[in-house]
């Protein structure tokens, strides 16, 4: 093969040392515990935001609004930003030019606050001409509520970029629990903003509640994670140097992996612009399942791919593909392990899981329905995301970023045609079916593109043989699952108690039995984690 077409050469010298494993699982196990709590956090605030707005006209107000905040977070903040600075300044730190990165990191915090500060005061003043263009409505009143969140949300681009800068010097010196519990403090703050304010505003103007709370939770974030910058030996000086060539290293990095993270973050874009050709209803239906398919999500692919990026990282900087080589298998199985049985369990309970979550005070049966039909579609989704995520990180560690860019660029075309084409048909259910098919395709090319750069040896047959013996075990666990919940909700009923027993239930037996299945087959990533979870527990 060519060698321009490989991501590095291979040669005892180049190696470096295997990764210490015991330290990657455990930094694994932390991010997982803290991102699982940041999301069922999530899913508190989902709860009390949707029995109080439901998929009423003003909660679309508030998607639609959120939608281009939000794309320009993606673009600038933690993923994109992390993306580009972490390998660059992991580098440096590896090759003990610490003041060297510090600079470099200074210079960063220093540009994004004057070129985002400028985006964000352009923006506020400009939204009333900008959001109608998004809002898919002619109602004036709605265009203009549309507007106003706009103006409330867009602040927040500024300051996740910055909490990004600072999570990725975080996450490259190796402290990942402050960055993963943040989260559950900006969920935790929305939920006592929303309802602490809700009741001074009135009508439709009741969803301002949720902007402002939203707007001092992300505040609240970045003083914490800045707070945790004192438990690593470095600090921040005012510099500026855009000029430097470190600077100008994560810039060049930064605009491929940019577009490749804000393609792949405009399916939720398409998703909500979309659903208003469908109904009101359907842009915070599909956010609605979006929250929950994200619990499993964030807690297993976020956390395997978020610890594994700086290994890698450090890996291809010392030239070692044969290191690389084990951790890509080894994270994908882990995520295969852990999101297959998640996703099969999803879908053949998300009525009743969605009717736990939301179906309280104005969430009715109705806007159950819409949301369940997404989240069925979102399920099949689960798995591929998950490898999608691990796969973008790879590359973005060989400092290959316009690989995943062209690629991603092909698959949003793949979600544009399929969208358009089922909508119509199938509605929210059409809308979804479009990720799911992006995902499958973007899961195909990426795989086909790193087998490529790694000649070929990616631990397939390991990989393959591992993931068939899940697909066994998951057919088993998605019956009994199922067979659980239906017994036990045709006894108890619908009471929240009844909901809160039957479904959970169900989905511990699944777990437990899964869990077991998966030993019996004497799967390799379940020995690690009995092994891992049993040594902690002697310790303790």
């Amino acid at each position: 093969m060519p060698a321009d077409r490989t991501f590095s050469g291979e040669s005892p010298a180049a190696s470096a040392p295997s990764p210490p494993r015991r330290r990657l699982a455990l930094n694994t196990a932390i991010f997982a515990v803290a991102t699982a709590v940041s999301r069922v956090a999530g899913l508190g605030r989902e709860i009390v935001q949707a029995s109080l707005f439901a998929t009423t006209a003003a909660g679309s107000a508030f998607t639609v609004a959120s939608q281009l905040p939000n794309l320009f977070s993606n673009l600038f903040s933690q993923a994109a930003l992390g993306a580009a600075f972490v390998p660059i300044f992991t580098e440096l730190l590896q090759a003990g030019r610490r003041r060297e990165a510090w600079r470099l990191a200074s210079s960063l915090f220093w540009l994004i606050l004057v070129v985002l500060g400028t985006l964000t005061i352009v923006y506020i003043a400009l939204a009333g001409v900008i959001m109608p263009l998004f809002t898919g409505t002619k109602l004036a009143s709605e265009t203009a509520l549309t507007a106003g969140l706009s103006r409330v949300l867009f602040p927040v681009v500024l300051l996740l970029s910055l909490t990004g800068l600072l999570v990725g010097i975080l996450q490259s010196c190796d402290e990942f629990t402050i960055p993963a519990l943040a989260p559950a403090v900006w969920n935790v703050v929305i939920i006592v903003g929303l309802v602490v304010l809700h009741d001074r505003f009135h009508g439709q103007d009741r969803i301002y509640s949720y902007a402002i709370a939203w707007l001092v939770a992300t505040i609240v974030q970045l003083a914490l994670i800045a707070m945790g910058l004192r438990r690593i030996d470095g600090r921040f000086s005012f510099a500026l140097d855009w000029k430097d060539s470190r600077v100008r290293q994560v810039l060049i990095l930064f605009l491929p992996v940019t577009m490749s993270i804000g393609i792949i973050n405009l399916d939720s874009f398409l998703n909500a612009e979309l659903g208003t050709l469908v109904s009101y209803h359907a842009p915070i239906a599909i956010n609605d399942a979006f929250r929950i398919y994200m619990l499993p999500q964030g807690v297993f692919s976020v956390a395997v791919a978020t610890v594994l990026f700086p290994t890698l990282s450090r890996m291809a900087s010392a030239r070692d593909p044969g290191g690389m080589r084990q951790i890509i298998g080894t994270g994908m199985r882990q995520i295969n392990l852990l999101l297959i049985p998640s996703a099969a369990l999803m879908a053949v309970l998300a009525e009743p899981i969605t009717r736990l979550l939301y179906e309280h005070g104005s969430f009715h049966p109705a806007d159950t329905h819409r949301v369940t039909t997404a989240l069925f579609w979102f399920a099949f989704s689960l798995p591929f995301a998950g490898i999608n995520l691990l796969f973008s990180r790879t590359f973005f560690a060989l400092q290959r970023p316009w690989i995943p860019t062209k690629l991603a660029a092909l698959n949003i075309v793949v979600d544009i045609i399929v969208s358009l084409a089922l909508y119509k048909p199938l509605g929210i259910a059409g809308l979804v079916i479009g990720t799911l098919a992006a995902n499958v395709v973007m899961t195909w090319l990426q795989l086909r593109r790193l087998r490529i750069g790694f000649n070929g040896r990616l631990q397939g047959a390991e990989t393959t043989m591992v993931t068939g013996r899940v697909l066994l075990a998951t057919a088993v666990i998605t019956v009994v699952g199922w067979l659980l919940w239906k017994g036990l909700d045709t006894a108890l009923g619908l009471s929240l108690v009844a909901q809160i027993i039957s479904v959970g239930v169900a989905l511990a037996g699944a777990g437990g039995l899964y869990a077991w299945l998966a030993l019996r087959m004497r799967i390799p990533e379940a020995r690690q984690i009995e092994t891992f979870v049993l040594g902690r527990l002697r310790r303790r």
